[in-house]
């Protein structure tokens, strides 16, 4: 069994640690915590624990910390030694550490990395990128932390494949939560089914759309059949904008994908400006009503039955018109 540094040990990297321990290996866990139950005190330290060839785990936040950690290593370590990026780097970031390592002869290897809070137990799911020689040294320790059996390993190609295919991974994730919640809220808002949970819990068998993320959903609904006690309102991870910019540059259409990536947005908004010009908009040509403040009881722009029940439309001036759901005065012809 080999020995592998751990940078970072929190929910991820701490649970990883933990699993390459369960299969056998040594992990010497480094963290700024010092609660965290980390082994040493310092980088330095770290890889002083380490035989050569040596292979340091970097599992800490993408962007400054994950740069910051490498650039440290690299003044440490030594020619043969390979870093393994664990966090969710963007793929052109990759392409940039390993050509500043490979002047000092140490290698990289991007991997991503599935399987959160359960990963522990039921493995992760890896997808990495480096020379074949590189991901080899570190092999033993993907075979650690993979699930069992032969899939949940994937070498993907050269450096950046790995966070690039992970990358996708989050996109198509982002889509595939995104139907389901759409799915859930459309048999909410009716009064045809009655117990909405139960329909769900009835997809986990003999459906083309049983899934690990619908048998999560069911978990959830479990918990709370309404989700009343959660607020609407859901964060994105770097992934999903990066695949969008990705299908920009490479001139491929994801409009499920993006439109999941939009809604999370819209998500973060109590009353949208944009949706408060289009109500604006359709007041104006139409004498569409109007609600004039969040929390009243009027009837929305688009709301069913709204267009009944607005004034009917007389001449007049814009802001009347906004006023009374009277359509403004239309411009010079």
């Amino acid at each position: 069994m080999g020995t592998l540094g751990m940078v970072g040990l929190g929910r991820m990297g701490g649970n990883m640690a933990e699993r390459l321990r369960q299969a056998g290996h040594t992990v010497v866990g480094y963290d700024r915590s010092e609660s965290s139950g980390r082994h040493v005190d310092s980088l330095a330290t770290l890889v002083q624990a380490l035989e050569a060839p040596r292979v340091v785990w970097v599992m800490v936040p993408a962007g400054e910390p994950t740069y910051d950690t490498i650039d440290a290593l690299q003044e440490l370590l030594s020619p043969g030694d390979v870093i393994v990026d664990g966090g969710n780097s963007r793929y052109t970031d990759d392409q940039r550490q390993a050509a500043d390592l490979e002047p000092h002869g140490i290698g990289f290897v991007d991997c991503g990395v599935s399987g959160g809070v359960w990963g522990l137990t039921e493995g992760y799911a890896l997808m990495c990128g480096g020379s074949k020689d590189d991901v080899a040294l570190v092999q033993p320790f993907f075979d650690a932390l993979k699930p069992a059996g032969d899939s949940g390993f994937v070498h993907a190609g050269g450096v950046g494949a790995g966070h690039f295919a992970k990358m996708v991974h989050n996109g198509i994730e982002y889509g595939l939560m995104q139907a389901y919640a759409e799915g859930w809220e459309l048999m909410m808002a009716t009064d045809v089914v009655s117990d909405v949970p139960a329909v769900i819990s009835s997809w986990q068998q003999g459906t083309v759309i049983r899934s690990w993320l619908l048998d999560l959903m069911v978990n959830a609904l479990s918990e709370d059949d309404d989700l009343s006690g959660l607020r609407g309102y859901a964060e994105d991870s770097g992934e999903g904008r990066w695949t969008v910019e990705a299908a920009v540059d490479h001139a491929v259409p994801l409009p499920v994908i993006t439109a999941a990536l939009f809604a999370r947005f819209a998500s973060r908004q109590d009353d949208p400006p944009a949706m408060k010009m289009i109500a604006a908009l359709r007041n104006q040509f139409g004498g569409h009503a109007v609600t004039a403040k969040a929390g009243e009881v009027e009837k929305g722009a688009d709301a069913p039955g709204a267009d009944a029940d607005a004034p009917s439309s007389e001449p007049g001036d814009v802001a009347q018109g906004l006023a009374l759901g009277k359509p403004g005065t239309p411009p010079d012809a």
